[in-house]
């Protein structure tokens, strides 16, 4: 008996470990090399800023649509798949077409594609881990199975992804691994089988017996927050214009990297700062249990300034190495106190939607924005004013927290935390 039950947890640890491995593939070669891959066909960097603004269009409605038929047949692996094999012919178009209508075509399909797979992976894991489950633990692991890839093709010595081609070839062999990976899955993983109300809903660290302490600094993710609260909306705001800070470091930086620095580091650059990722999200569930998502959240803004500061003052090689490795906070702890507030406000029926707002509106929206503004500014005044300017938001962001602390703190007193 002891035997089996440690099979299975065995299993069940390979098993999601496979899953976000699969997700994260091709995620490791599109986030770092799709702004490479546009820029390849000759456009100027405002074009590409519309280009890649429709591409972001295209990821924002792509949850909302795919996430409607997960969480309607309650089964999520399909849909994973189906947006997985669009990927997979979108990658082979790219790699075989040249002309730049057919590309300025697929490429906002490709978006649409791949970036509705994370938000679906994310609603069906913590359904699955429920309250006292580990989410940070998994999710470490899909930023591990990025870093590896984004090493890999900066060290590769074939197919080198600096054209075009070359990229398109590494998104068909990441689609299609992802693929076979999320096939090795039993599909009883990508079922959201709980159909009991959910009078507390899952969250990263909600611990039975820990919730009547009514201390601000210490939220307890047990209490049930309404979708577009109070609450909800101070928490959403943080995420929105901290985003929107974040969108030059996500999109515009390889340029930065490869045009003003002259350097052919974007995949080490990018493997930095996913590598230095991967511990604080691993501890994820302490940092939550210790200190409130909103304060976490506001902390991770607040460092997104230093980042900024770092790299306008020191704008070489080692600079940008420094301030890869702020990521690990700017990321590493800001994602998973984003997904906890997420979780917390939404039932486990609709986690997908919930998930879908939070990776489409409170990223994809600000990411949109500042791909459709960022080309013109580098354009017409250049990368320093381009960082200056989205730093603001950051200081926006963190402005929302501290002017709303107080209300907050009521809010939270009144769910009993």
């Amino acid at each position: 008996m002891v035997f089996y039950f440690l099979m299975h947890y065995i299993y069940v640890i390979v098993y999601w470990a496979l899953a976000f491995i699969g997700v994260f593939l091709i995620y490791g070669v599109l986030s770092p090399y799709l702004v490479i891959l546009i820029r390849d066909y000759g456009f100027n960097h405002s074009v590409l800023g519309i280009l890649l603004a429709l591409c972001e269009a295209m990821a924002i409605a792509s949850p909302f649509i795919m996430s409607f038929f997960a969480d309607r047949s309650r089964r999520y692996r399909p849909v994973i798949l189906i947006s997985l094999v669009l990927s997979l012919f979108c990658g082979i178009i790219l790699f075989f077409s040249k002309k730049l209508l057919i590309c300025a075509i697929v490429l906002p399909v490709l978006a649409f594609s791949y970036r509705a797979i994370q938000p679906l992976l994310d609603a069906i894991s913590t359904i699955k881990f429920g309250k006292k489950g580990n989410y940070g633990k998994y999710r470490a692991i899909g930023s591990l199975s990025f870093f590896l890839v984004v090493i890999f093709l900066q060290l590769t010595p074939f197919f080198t992804p600096n054209t075009a081609p070359n990229i398109a070839f590494w998104v068909t062999i990441s689609s299609f691994l992802s693929i076979i990976l999320i096939m090795a899955v039993p599909a009883s993983y990508f079922i959201n089988d709980d159909n009991k109300p959910a009078a507390s809903p899952p969250s990263l660290s909600a611990e039975p017996g820990l919730v009547s302490k009514p201390n601000y600094v210490v939220q307890r993710h047990s209490a049930i927050y309404n979708l577009w609260s109070p609450l909800f909306i101070t928490g959403f705001l943080i995420i929105f214009f901290n985003r929107l800070a974040m969108s030059p470091i996500n999109n515009f930086l390889s340029l930065y990297v490869v045009e003003q620095l002259k350097w052919d580091g974007v995949g080490f650059m990018w493997a930095l700062s996913s590598g230095s990722e991967i511990a604080f999200i691993f501890l994820s569930k302490r940092l939550l249990q210790r200190f409130n998502a909103l304060p976490l959240m506001a902390f991770a803004t607040s460092v997104v300034i230093l980042r900024y500061i770092i790299i306008l003052l020191f704008p070489s090689r080692g600079g940008i190495i420094v301030s890869q490795l702020t990521h690990s906070v700017c990321f590493g702890i800001f994602h998973p106190a984003a997904v906890s507030f997420i979780t917390s406000c939404v039932p486990p029926a609709r986690r997908a939607l919930g998930m879908s707002l939070y990776l489409s509106l409170g990223t994809g929206l600000p990411t949109l924005i500042g791909n459709l503004t960022g080309g013109f500014i580098v354009d017409y005044l250049g990368y320093r004013s381009l960082f200056i300017i989205f730093a603001v938001f950051a200081v926006f962001g963190l402005l929302i927290y501290f002017m709303t602390r107080k209300h907050t703190q009521r809010l939270l007193l009144e769910n009993g935390d």
